[in-house]
């Protein structure tokens, strides 16, 4: 028996050819949809940023300023107590500082015993006018009999009772009474120019010793050193028994419900920036969820450069141009300041809306900001007892 042949082993069928790596039409109309959603979205922000987003400018480079009140010393002295400590707040009027006081009140008392002696020294010269008025009648009289002396005895000389000598003698007793009253005179015109056109009250060493003794109450009120101001207390560098000079910086005063934001803004934005349009802002240490709000008050004199320590000189050497910055004031709300305090230095990012362009360009004319409390020792009190003490010397 024949072996009948195997069939033909079946043909190994070829690799299944590799599946296209993509549709090159669908991959260039999907290219093309993305182009076109940016081409849209760039054309909705561009006629919101520009067409309808009001007109601002911003900046971050701002920070918060204000007025940083020194306290110095007036007159010397010895630091007897503190009253306030730093971040404590003061009011105006309130103790900081006491001086010890003993000098300043010897000299008091100095100043009162001459104010003193001044009054009674005027009353004594008033006293010498009646004086010389006395003296000149008397110096008159005086003149009068040598005179009647004199016509008897030349009289009795042309009879030959009275000798030539004796008749001189009167002549010059006439001359003497005449030099007496002359000088009475003149004694009564220097003391009378020691008080004419004045009284008591009015009289120049009176007012000078009156003058000394406010002197002297002014010293003895600055051994107490009072806050000319409300505000938080900052840099306090005097201590107890330190003796310090007068001029000597002891603490200051920050009023904080008074603070404003220096903005710096670059010279390209100031075109349209003007004096009273409002302005938002966003302060570093509470983010976004507290805005504040602001108006601009002034724009700088200058830029930075123009008034730092040492000014560029453009002229000097090679030259590169750098866009300037100019600060602009920004005033704040006190009431949002009290809900949320802010200190001087921190960071703060403004924005100043500029659709109204009406305001000026320059600044404001200026105002007196606030007035401190800084009148010390002319009290009524020390009035009262300068009266006191002339009344009873008069």
């Amino acid at each position: 028996m024949t072996d009948t042949p195997a069939p033909a082993a079946a043909e190994t069928p070829q690799a299944a050819a590799p599946a296209p790596a993509g549709n090159p039409k669908g991959r260039r109309r999907a290219f093309a949809v993305l182009g076109a959603v940016l081409l849209v979205a760039l054309i909705v922000w561009a006629v919101f940023h520009f067409l309808l987003a009001k007109p601002e400018e911003e900046t971050d480079d701002a920070y918060v300023a204000g007025d940083v009140v020194a306290i110095t010393a007036r007159d010397p002295g010895t630091v007897l107590a503190l009253h306030a400590d730093n971040t404590q707040s003061v009011k105006a009027g309130q103790p900081l500082i006491e001086l010890d006081p003993t000098t300043a009140e010897v000299n008091l008392a100095a100043a009162a015993a001459e104010l003193a002696r001044a009054v009674r020294a005027t009353r004594a010269d008033v006293a010498r006018v009646g004086q010389s008025d006395a003296a000149i009648i008397e110096a008159q009289a005086q003149l009068s009999r040598a005179q009647d002396d004199y016509a008897r005895r030349r009289g009795a000389a042309a009879q030959g009772a009275v000798s030539g000598e004796e008749l001189d003698h009167a002549a010059d007793a006439v001359k003497v009474a005449a030099a007496g009253l002359r000088l009475a005179r003149e004694q009564r015109r220097q003391t009378q120019s020691a008080v004419q056109g004045t009284d008591v009250g009015t009289n120049p060493a009176v007012l000078a010793a009156i003058a000394a003794y406010r002197r002297a109450a002014i010293v003895r009120g600055h051994m107490r050193v009072t806050a000319p101001i409300d505000g938080v207390v900052a840099q306090r560098t005097v201590q107890v028994g330190q003796q310090i000079a007068a001029g000597t910086p002891l603490m200051a005063i920050v009023p904080l419900d008074r603070l404003w934001v220096d903005a710096n803004f670059r010279e390209t934005q100031l075109k349209d920036l003007r004096i009273g349009q409002p302005a938002t802002l966003v302060a570093d240490t509470y983010g976004d969820d507290i805005v504040y709000h602001g108006r601009v008050v002034g724009v700088g004199a200058g830029s930075g450069n123009a008034f730092a320590l040492l000014p560029p000189q453009n002229a000097s050497g090679n030259w590169i141009k750098i866009v300037q910055r100019v600060p602009v004031r920004i005033a704040l709300d006190p009431k949002e300041l009290r809900a949320n305090p802010l200190r001087v230095g921190l960071s703060v990012k403004a924005t100043v809306d500029t659709a109204d362009r009406g305001g000026a360009r320059l600044a404001q004319a200026a105002t007196a900001p606030y007035r401190g409390d800084t009148a010390q020792g002319t009290t009524p009190e020390v009035e009262a007892e300068i009266r006191r003490i002339v009344a009873a010397n008069r």
